[in-house]
């Protein structure tokens, strides 16, 4: 789900692919938790991806809120 996802923003929404991935790589990062967890690895394979979440995270943030000051400016992005 995670790839059709990035496929649909990167082709049909037509963001870059550097995009598509900042808004996906969180979501990717908590399910690799999710499995870690499910098939009882030991906990800091569970708590590293959950932890690099973060990170990822605030990279989307930053990419949505540069894309915002762009079209403020009357500039719109790619």
């Amino acid at each position: 789900m995670l790839a059709l996802e990035f496929g649909w923003l990167w082709r049909r929404r037509r963001w870059s692919a550097a995009g598509a991935l900042a808004a996906v790589l969180p979501g990717a990062m908590f399910v690799l938790g999710l499995r870690a967890a499910l098939v009882g690895a030991p906990w800091p394979l569970i708590a590293l991806p959950l932890a690099g979440a973060l990170p990822a995270h605030l990279w989307d943030l930053a990419r949505r809120e540069q894309g915002r000051g762009r079209v403020a400016s009357g500039v719109r992005s790619g």
